[in-house]
């Protein structure tokens, strides 16, 4: 299995400081977030397009305890939100042995959301800003001695 990064041209990328990614796609005006795992792999699929080269790089930049099935398991999330282009038939490694092959290595997680669900729920919490409104804190009156 081979693949490609799509819309290149439209993505455009911020690295976080704990290794997480934010990519915007002004194409079709969506925003993914992805961990620091995820953020790894995406690096790494700059100069890697087999699932091995992706795992070796992720490795050598982010954890040594890296498998070849996290590294499918982040190509398969990026090509699930259209991010990459796969040629080819690919290996399944079930979840399971995604699982035991991690040790320390959190899952790859990559959220999205459009730019019109982030305004809907912007315009949401927005109209429900009344709600959080914080109650005064009555303080009762002591009457007598204080007890200290």
């Amino acid at each position: 299995m081979q693949f490609h990064r799509l819309n290149t041209e439209s993505l455009i990328v911020n690295s976080m400081p704990d290794g997480s990614r934010v990519i915007h796609n002004s194409e079709s005006e969506t925003v993914f977030a992805l961990n620091a795992t995820a953020g790894a792999a995406w690096d790494a699929c700059s100069s890697a397009n087999t699932i091995a080269g992706v795992a070796e790089e992720m490795r050598r930049s982010f954890d040594p305890a890296v498998t070849d099935e996290l590294a499918e398991a982040c190509i398969l999330q990026f090509q699930e939100k259209s991010l990459i282009g796969i040629t080819g038939s690919a290996p399944k490694f079930t979840r399971r042995s995604v699982l035991t092959g991690l040790g320390a290595v959190a899952l790859p997680l990559v959220v999205s959301l459009t730019v019109g669900e982030q305004r809907a729920h912007a315009s949401n919490a927005r109209s429900n800003d009344k709600d959080w409104e914080r109650p005064h804190a009555s303080v009762p009156k002591h009457h007598g001695k204080p007890s200290f």
